[in-house]
């Protein structure tokens, strides 16, 4: 792993570890394809899904010491038009840890499409056929199936639900979706412990996912106790405008923040540094890493800090590395936000078989996408997610510092 970054100065305190958090992607344009070049086909509803087994490292787990035959139904749109690319994708992650860590257990990959009632259904059924149900994947689908009562065996679902119109979890549903709102919650904390009471300048370019990122850093940042000002950048193709760029400098020069929250994407981030330059303190999101061999590489992030995933900044972690990495596409268009779906479809199972081996017994695993906890309160299951602390170097985001934080205490859920 590479060595330790120096903060940008001026310097700051040495970091602490950032509260829990789990981490969103959007839903990706993908389909990946078999040796051959045709798509893959998912299993079909009710079989046992055995995975590719090519490439795949043997299992090394024993035989689970109850003796039993687990059964895990994982529930997928895969027949969606618009989100049967991304549920193949986290399919793919899924049958990577099972191949893996086979032995005692049956998956059985359950089909569905968009529409709820069809997922209220396979849901149904499949809390009467399996022992633990793996998804919905998309939010409105958890929802519904928060909101139902359906849940009568473990389900660890794959998105969160609309907290709006979602009153209580049922007590057997553990949520270990992604969500990019609770990464920026994270790296505020983590950036108040380095800046106490600091202000901090939010800067982003107004797609939805960066308000998202936005609102959520600012409500964190003042809990922490630090002040905070705005500002919204014009973005034409992707590029920044150049006249508020120098707009930009021009108020860090005469009011220096303490530190610079850019929710923005990679490129624009680079630009963003160019004009401002190294002094201020840059954090952000991973938003601003475009992954391996992606983006234009080079020096003007160096310093910036930021939290990811370990499958994409610690590939050499010996947790990381006994995974296959994803199927490509044809087109090559495996971006960084596929890949985070493929590593939560690897530490779901991981999570599932936890769960199957020590029912509401706690348990902490160093997973692909971070240290996961999984604790119970008076039977309510909680998942907790702590990503890594990462920072630009070289041109290269590594993660920072080179040792694995610490894991924080559980935070109440949100």
């Amino acid at each position: 792993m590479p060595p330790p970054v120096p903060a940008p100065k001026p310097a700051a305190p040495a970091p602490t570890a950032p509260e829990p958090v789990t981490f969103a992607v959007a839903v990706p344009d993908i389909t990946s394809y078999d040796d051959g070049g045709a798509p893959k086909v998912a299993p079909s509803a009710g079989k046992p899904a055995t995975g590719t087994a090519q490439d795949m490292p043997a299992a090394t787990a024993p035989a689970p010491s109850d003796g039993k035959q687990h059964h895990i139904g994982l529930l997928l749109p895969l027949r969606s038009s618009t989100l049967g690319p991304a549920a193949e994708l986290l399919r793919a992650g899924f049958m990577a840890a099972y191949e893996r860590d086979r032995s005692g257990f049956e998956v059985t990959v359950i089909d569905t499409g968009d529409g709820n009632a069809d997922v209220l259904n396979k849901f149904a059924q499949a809390q009467q056929e399996q022992d633990i149900v793996v998804g919905p994947l998309t939010r409105s689908g958890v929802t519904a199936v928060a909101n139902s009562d359906l849940v009568r065996k473990p389900t660890i679902a794959l998105n969160h639900p609309d907290s709006r119109e979602t009153a209580r979890l049922p007590e057997k549903m553990l949520v270990m979706g992604l969500s990019i709102e609770a990464e920026a919650r994270q790296v505020a904390a983590w950036a108040a412990s380095e800046q106490p009471r600091a202000s901090a300048l939010i800067l982003s370019a107004g797609a939805p996912s960066q308000r998202r990122i936005s609102s959520a850093f600012r409500q964190e940042w003042l809990r922490q106790g630090g002040t905070v000002d705005q500002m919204d950048l014009t973005a034409t193709n992707g590029y920044l405008s150049d006249a508020e760029l120098v707009q930009v400098r021009a108020r860090l020069n005469n009011t220096p923040p303490g530190l610079v929250f850019a929710a923005l994407d990679a490129d624009q981030a680079r630009q963003l540094r160019v004009a401002i330059g190294p002094d201020l303190p840059l954090y952000g999101t991973s938003s601003i890493n475009p992954g391996m061999g992606r983006g234009a590489s080079g020096p003007e992030l160096d310093g910036a800090r930021l939290l990811d995933l370990p499958w994409q900044v610690q590939r050499d972690h010996p947790q990381v590395m006994i995974y296959p990495q994803p199927p490509q596409p044809m087109d090559g268009r495996l971006t960084a936000d596929m890949e985070r779906l493929y590593a939560l479809g690897i530490d779901a199972f991981r999570v599932a078989r936890e769960v199957a081996l020590k029912p509401q017994s706690p348990f902490v695993l160093d997973g692909v996408t971070g240290r996961l906890s999984v604790s119970y309160d008076n039977g309510q299951a909680r998942f907790e997610r702590t990503e890594q602390a990462a920072s630009y170097q070289q041109g290269v985001v590594g993660a920072w510092p080179p040792a694995p934080l610490p894991a924080p205490a559980i935070a109440p859920p949100q």
